[in-house]
């Protein structure tokens, strides 16, 4: 089952390494902060959280940057999109 999750906050954007944390959490019907050693591996271990988040930095212009990326994370295929979407199958 695929499910979408928003990595707004309102009006401002989460980045999205929180967005992916929290998601997952959701998803595991937990709070995001015990997503935690031994029962999940921590973000780190699968992506650079700084770089994930900085892949949808904006642009040196201020235009945004688009696309998508994916990985596998806590037994779920993560992809996040540069609208800071992300979604789990």
């Amino acid at each position: 089952m695929s499910r979408s999750y928003d990595g707004t906050d309102g009006t401002e954007s989460k980045p999205p390494s929180l967005a992916v944390v929290e998601a997952v959490a959701d998803a595991e019907g937990v709070r995001y902060d015990r997503l935690t050693m031994p029962a999940y591996d921590p973000l780190h271990s699968v992506v650079d959280p700084t770089a994930l988040d900085e892949l949808f930095a904006p642009l040196r212009d201020g235009r945004p940057r688009v696309g998508s990326v994916s990985f596998s994370y806590c037994g779920y295929d993560v992809t996040v999109d540069h609208r800071g979407t992300v979604s789990l199958d």
